[in-house]
């Protein structure tokens, strides 16, 4: 099966090379509708997230910019829902896209559910996009054509607006593609009639700043970006990238709804940021006076990571020779344990010796057989995924490493057409005395999804319910190339519900853990719900065959609904160890992956994936007979992850 992998960054710089469409920076608005829209890509009401350039395959794209409360808008929204209908089968796509000033995106929600909107709504809050429209008010609405490389064909009332559809989808130019709309409520744009500012942003004291915090550590000598932003003229050179990159969210790699829970490792563009940055690229990024921060401050990307320094220990991993073609598979590499007496790490640091094959590392400690207990509880001793930052153990806690034993790493590894050699290193940072809490870790899945062939917005969800009180470090999603979106969602045993992290939009090639400011409490008896959408379709340019049913799988062309989180429990200390509290919590993992409508049993419906060839067993299986398997007779069954069907990957099963 082909293999498709290439970084975002890569692509852009191939891009950049001219072996593929670079998107042009368009000129400043001042008013009107442009000629072409840029590449963009916003949230909805309901947090998906959605990009322009994906809908290329659309005949034609329909927006108007909406405002809360507003008669025109309430009314075009009435007649794009009947243009929405008129042409469903032609494949015509609608969308509102507001950029209203100081309207929420639960304000915005609350106004769709309460008016019915039968089209989503997108929330423009920096106004960038609006912007290049040339959005003035309520009501306009702008028919792109994507295949003239996102032309907009029409802009006026939308009681123009099937007329202007209506040539567009018979290849001809609109008659009259320029209206005036009149009435509504205007919309203020503080920021366009600024274009003397933008064209006076200091490159030296506003955007150097901004890519020495935001990009340079990548974007360095010896960093995991392909090319460097060294001075100001590589800048310059990779402009129209630039921009391209961060109105479609791509850049910087770091994907947390800002809407939803604060993180310490947050590396996104503050709102400030973006806008600055923007308005600088649109005005054609100016080189103005003063030092060149960039050039000045260039340097090499360090060995180990700089806020944690030299590692304590530095373990060396056996080489292992990567093929150019052809499936690997994993490759579970057993080390002794360096550690000779019981340790307590406070951040673990893993370097790929090749970060082209190595796909990611997961690891445990093994003690040894016939051994004596150990007197702390053993665990992972490291991960890696695409993109991963070091693991920093919360203050307080520690992660515990058993002494003895040995270390496992399964090490996941995939060709790209060159042979070539990995040895990881992975350096590990110790606690000289014990810590008071215990850094404990688990993973929500579903080891029985099933994605349909084709499908483009599929949903998987997954939970795990908590025996006790606990405080959450790290939430970590994971998926494969087929992962879109991702929420995880606390659940309370009185039924309120609070989304802990949210990614609009999940990125394959960047995936890192989400540490919160402050630990995020749950009470016993919450459920931690994992909720996956997936992309099966052929418009998922990183899909390896959409013309598959994709069952749970370990290759990345299979798929993963994954959601690790670490944390620690309210009432374990290192001085107290309660493994009774993690043996519980691992009791409804089963449950949780297969209860898909969360109601505490299984239904035959809900076998699915890896789980089908199970419903033949269904009624032997249901004791009680009450059309629902409980934890006592999924056990029965002898039901879990280990035990599920692996041999249905290409067969046209029953999902």
């Amino acid at each position: 099966m082909k293999r498709i992998l290439i970084t975002t960054a890569l692509a852009m710089v191939v891009a950049a090379a001219g072996v593929s469409t670079v998107i042009a920076a368009p000129a400043p608005t001042t008013g009107g509708a442009p000629e072409r829209v840029g590449n963009f890509q916003l949230t909805d009401t309901t947090r998906l997230a959605h990009e322009l350039h994906y809908f290329k395959y659309a005949p034609a794209i329909v927006l108007m910019s909406q405002t809360n409360g507003g008669k025109v808008s309430r009314e075009g929204a009435a007649a794009l829902a009947k243009l929405q209908t008129a042409y469903k089968d032609q494949g015509v796509l609608f969308y509102m896209i507001n950029s209203t000033q100081g309207q929420t995106r639960e304000e915005t929600a609350a106004e769709g559910k309460s008016q019915k909107f039968a089209v989503p709504v997108l929330m423009d809050e920096l106004q960038l996009v609006g912007e290049e429209l040339g959005v003035k008010r309520e009501g306009e609405v702008f028919v792109i054509e994507p295949k003239s490389g996102f032309k907009v064909a029409y802009h006026g009332p939308v009681t123009s607006a099937a007329k202007a559809i209506d040539s567009v989808l018979a290849g001809k130019p609109v008659a009259t593609p320029r209206i005036e709309v009149k009435g509504g409520k205007e919309i203020a744009f503080p920021e366009r009639g600024r274009a003397t500012e933008h064209a006076n942003i200091s490159y030296s004291d506003d955007i150097a700043p901004i890519f020495q915090a935001k990009c340079v550590a990548c974007h360095q000598e010896g960093g995991i970006a392909p090319f460097k932003f060294d001075s100001y003229e590589m800048v310059k050179s990779f402009a129209p990238m630039v921009l391209e990159s961060v109105m479609s969210d791509r850049m910087p790699p770091y994907f947390a709804d800002p809407h939803i829970g604060t993180f310490q490792n947050d590396h996104g563009l503050t709102a400030e940021q973006n806008k600055t940055l923007i308005h600088w690229l649109r005005a054609g990024a100016p080189r103005g006076n003063g030092p060149d921060v960039l050039k000045e401050k260039a340097g090499k990307a360090p060995e180990w990571p700089t806020n944690l320094g030299q590692p304590d220990l530095v373990l060396t991993l056996p080489a292992f020779d990567v093929p150019n073609t052809g499936t690997v598979e994993y490759q579970n590499m057993r080390v002794a344990n360096p550690f000779k007496e019981d340790t307590w790490l406070r951040a673990i640091a893993i370097k790929p010796g090749d970060r082209t094959v190595l796909h990611h590392v997961t690891s445990n400690h093994s003690p040894t057989r016939g051994a004596p207990p150990a007197k702390i509880p053993g665990g992972s001793v490291g991960s890696y995924t695409p993109g991963a930052e070091p693991q920093i153990i919360a203050s307080g806690a520690g992660a515990p490493v058993p002494a003895g034993g040995t270390l496992s790493f399964s090490m996941h590894y995939t060709t790209t057409g060159k042979a070539a050699t990995d040895q990881t290193q992975i350096g590990y940072y110790t606690l000289k005395t014990a810590p008071e809490f215990i850094k404990r870790s688990a993973v929500i899945g579903d080891f029985a999804l099933a994605i349909p062939k084709g499908a483009q917005r599929h949903t998987e969800i997954a939970y795990l319910e908590f025996p006790a009180d606990a405080y959450l470090y790290t939430l970590y999603p994971h998926a494969h190339y087929r992962g879109w979106s991702v929420e995880l969602t606390a659940k309370t045993p009185d039924g309120k519900e609070e989304i802990l992290l949210s990614l609009p939009k999940y990125d394959f090639n960047w995936q890192r853990d989400y540490d919160p400011v402050e630990p995020i409490v749950v009470k016993a008896g919450t459920r931690l719900i994992a909720k996956w959408v997936y992309d099966n379709s052929e418009h998922n340019k990183a899909n390896p065959d959409p013309t598959i049913n994709v069952t749970w799988g370990e290759q990345s062309w299979e798929e993963m609904m994954y959601f690790r989180v670490n944390y620690r429990w309210a009432d374990e200390t290192t001085s107290n160890v309660r493994n009774d509290l993690q043996g519980k919590l691992m009791e409804s993992r089963t449950m949780g992956a297969l209860d898909n409508n969360a109601d505490g049993k299984v239904q035959v419906n809900e076998l699915t994936g890896t789980m089908a060839t199970v419903k033949a067993r269904f009624t032997d299986l249901d004791t009680n007979k009450d059309g629902g398997l409980d934890a006592a007779e999924l056990a029965s069954g002898n039901i879990s992850r280990a035990n599920a069907t692996r041999d249905l990957r290409d067969a046209d099963i029953d999902l």
